[in-house]
């Protein structure tokens, strides 16, 4: 039964110490059991009320703008660069970058604004950015991923919002770490199935594995998007806003429809006890298990599922082309790298210890 909006009005509160989006609406069974078919809601008898939790997944689902990003942040700024935080998100905004992208940019440009306190950032020279990069590393011990973060985020002010395009020209970044991604052999990655007996967090597992899926790339897959007759998935606006298609994998078909029949899904295909989307928090959660389960003692996160989709793709002689599309890299530079976690030619190789 679809949710018709136009029946309904919200407002948002605090309700048993958590924020909550109260649903009004004229009293009437039928708005009731509509309402209780699309979204997970309560009843308060203290205010005579429907609501449901107020989480980014029912903003959606509701039409309901999302919270404005740093408002909290921006209280504690002086008036000088509060204005320039906020033509910064704008301008991410108008760009279109991603929920999580503009959050990133908007933390990490705001710590700059901190330490300036009344000094005007579009007043700093090069000069002063440098020495405040050398701060972030000598005092605030930042990584190189960190400072790569941040300074990512202060190339977009300099370049994008001031249109200083040569104002980065003399600021040296620091050398990335080359590290190479950790992966799961064959037998690591069986096992792990195998002492996972929930259906719906197999599958979750076997979705990141089967098809080299990002994590906010699985718990994004909508029932629409599963092509059962093409035995294809959409990935739909991954990263970088791009459109793939994958192969579903032959082996878990019967397991899919297991799986709907059991947990019937309404939008999403990973949907929470609330409904929605499955949270990426809950996907970490159930891979961290199944390794501990499992017994697999590798520091390695989910995202090691689809490294070692790419990597065991390659030692079945994939062609590494296919692969990049399979991944949806954007340049098969990054593909690359998994040419050197790869046995396959380093297993034909013998050592001279061997010849002794």
């Amino acid at each position: 039964m679809q949710l018709q909006l136009a029946n309904y009005s919200f407002s948002f509160g605090i309700h048993n110490n958590k924020n909550v989006i109260w649903i009004h609406f004229p009293k009437n069974q039928h708005l009731i059991n509509q309402l209780k078919e699309n979204i997970k809601v309560y009843w308060s008898n203290s205010n005579k009320c429907w609501y449901a939790l107020d989480n980014p997944n029912y903003r959606k689902l509701l039409d309901i703008p999302l919270k404005s990003i740093g408002e909290e942040i921006l209280l504690k700024l002086h008036s000088i660069n509060k204005n320039e935080l906020i033509r910064y998100r704008d301008l991410l905004v108008l760009k279109a970058y991603s929920y999580n992208t503009i959050r990133t940019y908007f933390i990490e440009f705001a710590q700059l604004l901190y330490v300036l306190n009344d000094f005007p950032v579009y007043d700093l020279s090069s000069e002063q950015l440098r020495s405040y990069c050398l701060y972030c590393i000598k005092k605030l011990k930042l990584s190189e991923n960190q400072m790569h973060s941040r300074l990512n985020a202060l190339k977009f002010y300099f370049e994008k919002v001031l249109h200083k395009e040569k104002f980065f020209f003399d600021i040296p970044r620091p050398k990335k770490i080359n590290s190479l991604p950790k992966v799961l052999n064959l037998n690591e990655v069986r096992k792990m199935f195998s002492k996972t007996t929930n259906l719906k967090h197999l599958l979750i597992l076997k979705l990141c594995y089967g098809m080299g899926l990002r994590v906010s790339e699985v718990v994004n897959l909508k029932i629409e998007h599963i092509d059962s007759k093409r035995m294809q998935v959409l990935i739909a606006t991954s990263k970088g806003k791009k459109d793939r298609y994958v192969k579903l994998p032959d082996s878990i078909l019967i397991e899919l429809r297991e799986y709907y029949k059991t947990y019937k899904p309404k939008e999403y295909l990973f949907e929470g006890q609330t409904g929605g989307q499955y949270s990426i928090r809950s996907v970490q959660q159930v891979f961290k298990a199944a390794m501990k389960k499992a017994g697999i003692n590798k520091t390695i996160g989910i995202h090691g599922l689809r490294h070692s989709y790419a990597t065991h793709l390659l030692e079945m002689g994939t062609d590494i082309s296919y692969v990049q599309k399979l991944l949806g890299h954007k340049d098969i530079k990054t593909t690359l790298i998994y040419t050197h976690v790869s046995n396959r030619s380093l297993s034909k190789i013998s050592s001279p210890l061997d010849m002794l």
